[in-house]
C-alpha cells in the first residue's frame, strides 16, 4: 500500500512539472513581454504650486488616448471606477486634485481651477512625458463631474476639436452666479457649504467668501450656455440624472443641447440616467456608457443616432 502511494504521488510530481515546463513555455521572454497594467504617481506644477494625481496606464506599448478626470466641489465623488474602466478599454486615466483641495498645494478658486487644467494638460503633452508614459496627445478626453465638468466645457472653448468632452451632471458656475444676485435663499446655501467645506480640517482651502464672489462677478463670461459657438465642434457627451438640482440636471443639459443646435454643432450626445447627483445606483451602466463613447464618436467626431 505505501509502494503504490509512492508511486502515485511520483507520478502527479512528474505530470506537475510538465505542466509547469509547458505553462513557462507559453510565458513571454523578458524582451518580447507586453507592458502590463500600472499605475504612477504625478506631481504637477501649477500656479507656482503643486498639485498631485496619478495615472492609471493601460497595458501594451501605446501610444494610448488619455482621459484626464476632473472632480467636481469638494470632490468626494472621484469616479475612479470610471478611469479604471477606461483604462480597461486601452485608455490611459489621469486624476488629480486641483489646488487647495484634499492636500494640493496652493489656494483654491474657480480660476485656479481652470488654470489647473491647463497645467495637466500642457504636463500630458509635455514631450518627455509622451515619451516615458506613451502619451497619445492628439487623443485626449476630458472627463468631468460636476463643477469638474463645467472645467471641462470652459477649457474646451480654447482647445482644439480633438479634444473630446463628457460633461456628467455639469454645474452651470456661471448661470448660479446670476441666481445668486435675485436668490438670496440660494446665496446663503450655497455660502454657507463653501464655509463648511473650507473650515478647519475641511478638504478644501479657500476663502469662501471670495468663491461666491468670483461666481457673481463672473457670471456672465462663466455661463456655459452662452459657450456653444466655442464648443459645437468638439465631440461632447452630457449625461445627466433626473433626481439632480436645477443647475446640474436634466433641464440645464437639455438648453445647452439646444444652444449647440443653434450654432449648428452636430457632435454632441445627450444621456439621462434615473439617478442621483453622484450616479450611485447606475455606476456600470455610466462607466459602459463612456467606454462606448470615447471607442465610438469620441475616435470619429461622427454623430451616431440616439439609442
Amino acid at each position: 500500500m505505501e509502494h503504490k502511494r509512492s508511486s502515485r504521488a511520483i507520478c502527479f510530481i512528474a505530470l506537475f512539472s510538465a505542466g509547469f515546463a509547458y505553462a513557462q513555455s507559453r510565458v513571454p521572454s523578458a524582451t518580447s513581454a507586453i507592458p502590463p497594467a500600472s499605475m504612477v504617481e504625478a506631481t504637477i506644477p501649477s500656479g507656482g504650486s503643486r498639485i498631485n494625481g496619478f495615472v492609471y496606464l493601460s497595458a501594451g506599448e501605446g501610444p494610448h488616448p488619455i482621459v484626464i478626470l476632473l472632480h467636481g466641489y469638494p470632490g468626494n465623488e472621484r469616479n475612479l471606477d470610471l478611469g479604471q474602466a477606461v483604462r480597461r478599454a486601452g485608455y490611459d486615466a489621469l486624476y488629480f486634485d486641483y489646488r487647495g483641495s484634499w492636500g494640493s498645494g496652493g489656494t483654491f478658486s474657480f480660476e485656479h481651477g481652470l488654470e489647473d487644467v491647463d497645467a495637466v494638460l500642457a504636463w500630458v503633452r509635455d514631450p518627455a512625458n509622451i515619451a516615458k508614459y506613451h502619451f497619445d496627445a492628439h487623443r485626449i478626453a476630458l472627463v468631468g463631474h460636476s463643477t469638474g465638468a463645467w472645467f471641462a466645457l470652459m477649457t474646451a472653448t480654447h482647445e482644439p476639436p480633438e479634444v473630446c468632452v463628457a460633461a456628467i451632471a455639469a454645474e452651470n458656475v456661471g448661470w448660479e452666479g446670476e441666481d445668486f444676485t435675485k436668490n438670496t435663499d440660494a446665496r446663503t446655501e450655497a455660502l454657507n457649504y463653501f464655509r463648511s467645506t473650507t473650515a478647519d480640517g475641511g478638504p478644501i482651502r479657500a476663502d469662501p467668501d471670495e468663491l461666491l464672489d468670483q461666481m457673481v462677478n463672473h457670471a456672465v463670461a462663466w455661463d456655459y450656455l452662452a459657450l456653444a459657438e466655442k464648443i459645437k465642434s468638439h465631440r461632447l457627451l452630457l449625461v445627466s440624472a433626473i433626481r439632480d438640482t436645477p443647475e446640474e440636471g436634466v433641464a440645464m443639459h437639455g438648453k445647452l443641447v439646444d444652444a449647440i443646435h443653434r450654432a449648428d454643432g452636430k457632435l454632441v450626445r445627450s444621456l439621462v440616467f434615473d439617478d442621483d447627483h453622484a450616479f450611485s445606483s447606475r455606476r456600470l451602466a455610466l462607466a459602459n456608457a463612456l467606454t462606448r463613447w470615447l471607442k465610438s464618436e469620441c475616435v470619429t467626431g461622427q454623430r451616431v443616432q440616439q439609442p
